[in-house]
């Protein structure tokens, strides 16, 4: 399986561009005027403060507690590091909030503890406990953790929740209810054997037995063997717990017959042998991290009829917490939660388990490049399944107001399904789709800048991220000093560079270069220079020759530049089609700006070819098209004569008999503002435009520019479309990540 190889460099530049850390926080009031500042602070606050100190309720409806998840650590288990300390948990904890923010629209705030004294970090959350509606504990070593735990849940009355066993615990129980329906077995049954007996494990264990295993079914080992009564050795009140009644003292002796093994301990801890030995139709879990206690494929060459799950992503059967605490908060939050309780978390196993059985939306399918279907290598629902969001959050919920946690009990579960649904943003699954059918295709992709920086970044996170061969226009030496002056000397080696001066298909270049110009005023010396000295040229020609699947060229010249180059080999022109299209995401909307690359100034039917192939380029991106023909002036008024092309466009897609949304012309706020529209209920669009055909490409540049600039948009394109072969052009101001974005879109074909 192809893995998505990470280095130093890229993780370290991830973490400090485009600003250091991972999240930052911004306003949701206006701050603009006296009157907004005097309403957001003095004197203005001074009456929600009085309201909440007489009704100590109504902090979740004036302030931001209702939505506010602190995660906390004190660094003393960072991941499989050991203990690190406070400070350089800081990273963990940022990725844990940003986790809670994509995927369940929870605001969080890190906060890391600087003491291993348990009293002290108890102290410091209760204290903290009017701030937050929630606490997320994460990293720290047992057992301590298990009396913060529960000391904070006994003395807090808010939700407290320690991820690292009770989020592992969650999606094991849910996966583990669909390995034994396959199995045709009962959790009641069955015999489980566990190894790993700190935090996560005991866990697991605890919300099984919750759930049904029964106590003498359940072997608990750990590094000195099975836990069974009268041992000493190693012991502690938790382990004690779950001391068996046996005979048996080994792992090995443990494994025997047992219908189910879950790992939460180390790589390499079970052997063929010991699967060998288990029940007909074993579940095996092995969840060490980042390798687990045995490979499927390892546990499948003795046993054909295991069902395996592990922590890894490059494995069915995912093991991710991330499918649970979001969730999990999310549901507990808008119950405004004393607690999350077992019931809770076990109507999120309940509801994970049955959302796996269901059929997988195609999106889903997109995304991972494969079709899903429940069976045995499909027993847990994928991070990215669009329904997790509106599915388990209602479930957590109603178990909380069954078991009396709820402060707010929600009354109506159908509009609240409905909220969910409308608070993810879209535009991340888009992007994830964009990457599997990048991944699936595995292009050669041509990075014609070779000797920029950035270009060589990109070009290195492409090739290692499994997206297919990278390569680079540029030469040797060159490409060489740069990546060693940024700290990537070690990729040298991997990526192919392509010199004109060596290649040997400048030949056959240059007589199909000078076939296609020698009627435009070029002469064979001007044909050489620009064959073998114009790299944007030299990358099309490749692509021309079947030498690359796509280009990706533009981050050292201006566009129109480049676009000049390359009609000289491809007709990359308006009267051959050609348009460009600029992707807008900003507050978890997508919208496509056009023409922002090709026509300067599109007539009525120039428009409506440009938003012919807009609506290409949308469902390209799993979207379904909306387009709208944006003006001054709104279905006629006020009139204008320059307006008049953008009232005709819409006729001329009548004329053509289209299969998607359109309308105009009409003013930007009109377009997309679903209230505006209101007020034309004649409109042909549903809802808000996704693509917004302008009047000339000097608006779409300035309208572009100005939400990058004051809006704050993410902004990808512009996207080269109606050429025969997949090219994209970079803006002259790209990151890395920028430059590796249009080059997933030239591997996924989107302008073609």
């Amino acid at each position: 399986m192809t893995k998505n190889r990470i280095t130093s460099e890229e993780a370290l530049a991830f973490h400090l561009e485009p600003s250091p850390g991972k999240f930052e926080i911004s306003a949701t009031v206006p701050m603009t005027t006296q009157r907004d500042l005097s309403l957001a602070y003095s004197p203005g606050v001074a009456v929600p403060c009085e309201a909440i100190a007489e009704t100590p309720e109504t902090a979740y409806d004036y302030t931001n507690k209702g939505n506010l998840v602190a995660v906390i650590s004190n660094g003393t288990a960072v991941l499989g590091l050991g203990n690190l300390g406070a400070l350089a948990s800081k990273p963990v904890m940022e990725g844990k909030a940003v986790l809670f923010k994509r995927f369940a629209d929870v605001n969080s705030i890190d906060i890391e503890l600087d003491t291993e004294d348990t009293e002290a970090f108890i102290n410091a959350c209760k204290l903290m406990g009017p701030t937050f509606g929630g606490i997320n504990l994460e990293d720290i070593k047992a057992p301590e953790c298990f009396i913060i735990e529960q000391r904070l849940k006994e003395e807090m009355d808010i939700p407290v929740f320690h991820d690292d066993q009770h989020g592992t615990a969650v999606i094991c129980a849910a996966g583990l209810l669909n390995a034994l329906q396959i199995s045709g077995k009962k959790i009641e049954d069955v015999k489980i054997v566990l190894n790993g007996a700190g935090a996560a494990g005991i866990a697991c264990l605890e919300l099984l037995k919750a759930m049904g295993a029964k106590h003498d079914n359940c072997i608990m080992c750990d590094t000195k063997g099975v836990i069974y009564q009268g041992r000493t050795e190693g012991m502690n009140q938790w382990k004690s717990a779950h001391a068996a009644n046996t005979k048996l003292r080994t792992l090995e002796d443990a494994m025997k017959d047992a219908d189910v093994f879950l790992g939460v301990s180390v790589k390499g801890a079970v052997t063929p042998d010991m699967v060998a030995s288990m029940a007909d139709n074993p579940v095996i879990f092995a969840m060490a991290n980042p390798d687990p206690e045995i490979t499927p494929e390892e546990a499948h060459e003795v046993r054909m009829d295991a069902i395996v799950a592990t922590g890894r992503s490059d494995y069915p059967n995912q093991v991710n917490n991330v499918l649970g605490f979001p969730y999990l908060f999310r549901g507990a939050l808008d119950i405004h939660a004393r607690a999350i309780n077992d019931e809770m978390k076990i109507a999120c196993a309940h509801a994970l388990a049955n959302l796996a059985r269901e059929d997988v939306p195609d999106e889903v399918a997109v995304a991972y490049g494969k079709t899903l279907s429940f069976g045995r290598d499909y027993i847990i629902p994928t991070p990215f399944d669009p329904r997790l969001i509106h599915r388990i959050p209602p479930a957590v919920a109603r178990a909380g107001m069954d078991t009396g946690v709820a402060r707010r009990p929600i009354i109506d579960m159908d509009a609240y399904e409905l909220n969910l649904k409308s608070r993810m943003d879209p535009t991340a699954n888009i992007l994830r789709g964009i990457n599997a059918r990048a991944r699936a295709n595995q292009a050669r992709m041509v990075f014609a800048e070779g000797d920029d920086p950035r270009v060589l970044r990109a070009a290195v996170m492409y090739q290692r991220s499994g997206l297919g061969k990278a390569l680079v226009v540029g030469r040797p030496d060159d490409v060489k000093a740069k990546l060693e002056a940024t700290g990537m000397a070690d990729a040298v080696r991997e990526l192919e560079v392509v010199n004109a001066a060596n290649t040997m298909h400048l030949d056959s270049y240059k007589d199909f270069l000078y076939g296609r110009l020698q009627r435009r005023g070029f002469d064979k010396k001007d044909i050489h220079r620009l064959a073998a000295r114009d790299r944007h040229v030299f990358g099309a020609l490749m692509l021309a020759h079947g030498h690359g699947d796509g280009l990706v060229t533009g981050a050292t010249r201006k566009s129109a530049h480049v676009l000049e180059r390359i009609n000289h080999v491809f007709e990359a022109n308006a009267e051959h089609g050609a348009a460009g299209f600029t992707a807008l995401m900003h507050k978890g909307r997508i919208v496509f700006i056009a023409d922002t690359l090709v026509h300067e100034w599109p007539d009525e039917n120039d428009l409506a070819n440009i938003a012919e192939s807009g609506a290409r380029v949308a469902r390209h991106m799993g979207l379904e098209p909306r387009v709208a023909f944006v003006s001054f002036s709104t279905f006629g008024y006020p009139v204008s004569e320059r307006a008049e092309k953008m009232h005709l466009a819409p006729t001329v897609l009548d004329a053509r008999g289209v299969d998607f949304e359109y309308e105009g012309e009409m003013t930007v706020d009109v377009a997309l503002n679903a209230a505006a529209q209101k007020s034309y209920p004649f409109s042909r669009l549903t809802g808000p435009a996704n693509i917004l055909v302008v009047p000339a490409r000097h608006s779409a540049s300035i309208s572009v520019k100005l939400m990058q600039e004051m809006g704050g948009a993410t902004v990808i394109g512009p996207i080269l479309t109606g050429l025969d072969q997949s090219i994209q052009i970079c803006s002259t101001n790209a990151t890395a990540n920028d430059i590796l974005n249009m080059a997933i879109l030239a591997a996924c074909e989107v302008g073609k």
